[in-house]
């Protein structure tokens, strides 16, 4: 499993752990697949913001699956 700081690392479609801006203080994990990368630069120390399938906006924690 991968950490979600580098840009190059997380295409559309890999399911990931995001923690949305809500659960920034408790560092409650979503589950989700990416849709977009919304982040430009190449690296974020607090993990790259994505939009989620369903809309859900985050920074990734962590990539589950990366077989892609």
């Amino acid at each position: 499993m991968s950490n979600g700081k580098t840009r190059a690392d997380i295409k559309p479609g890999m399911l990931v752990n995001i923690v949305l801006k809500k659960d920034q203080r408790t560092g409650e994990l979503t589950e989700g697949i990416v849709k977009d990368l919304l982040t430009s630069a190449p690296f974020h120390h607090r993990g790259i913001k994505v939009r989620l399938t369903d809309g859900q906006i985050g920074r990734v924690q962590e990539i589950i699956e990366d077989d892609f």
